[in-house]
């Protein structure tokens, strides 16, 4: 039996114009297997080819997370490439730390006190689309560990764009050196190291 693909209700205004997949598209597609053996998340409606994940990668992500486990043990839980979900989107940030623990939720947890991107080759749409991404889903920590340039950008304090213009950004960006030690929101009493999340 051949697989039929999920039902698209609507198509594009005009030639040229994206499709706009919704969540239970998307997800659906998924169990399909229109994905398989390639890594997508869906932004603004499109689905986007994820980048290969190298070693530093692999390795930043790992230092981090053992560094915000021991920062909000008992209070908080890391978990690492999980889908969340938004107005639009369905981004998988490498790191998310969210209230109490994994079986308080039912579903993909949508309330999440920090959001870590390791940067290995994506630095500009970290910075960006991502940045306005988790600033309209009102992140309220987003940090993003520069592997390259050896630093750590923290994006606090998002606020509503201009009407007209939608979505929003983040008021406040800090860049901290390989020297430097930063505490999340929602654990201020965690010194982090940035050397301690960089291999």
């Amino acid at each position: 039996m051949t697989a039929m693909p999920p039902k698209f209700d609507a198509l594009p205004p005009r030639p040229g114009v994206p499709f706009r997949f919704t969540r239970e598209q998307y997800y659906e597609m998924g169990r399909l297997g229109f994905f398989d053996g390639v890594r997508v998340q869906r932004l603004h409606g499109e689905i986007v080819v994820m980048s290969a994940v190298n070693w530093p990668h692999v390795l930043g992500c790992r230092m981090t997370r053992d560094a915000l486990e021991a920062a909000f043990a008992g209070v908080a839980w890391v978990n690492d490439r999980s889908p969340l979900p938004t107005t639009d989107s369905d981004p998988e940030p490498d790191l998310a730390v969210y209230p109490g623990k994994p079986t308080d939720y039912t579903d993909h947890p949508t309330n999440p006190l920090l959001v870590v991107e390791v940067s290995a080759s994506t630095l500009f749409d970290d910075t960006t689309t991502m940045a306005e991404l988790y600033a309209t889903a009102g992140v309220a920590d987003y940090w993003v560990l520069d592997l390259d340039n050896r630093r750590l950008i923290v994006f606090r304090d998002p606020a509503p764009l201009p009407a007209g213009l939608g979505g929003a950004a983040y008021r406040t960006r800090t860049e901290f050196a390989e020297s430097d030690s930063v505490a999340p929101l929602a654990a201020p009493a965690a010194q982090l190291r940035v050397a301690d999340l960089l291999p």
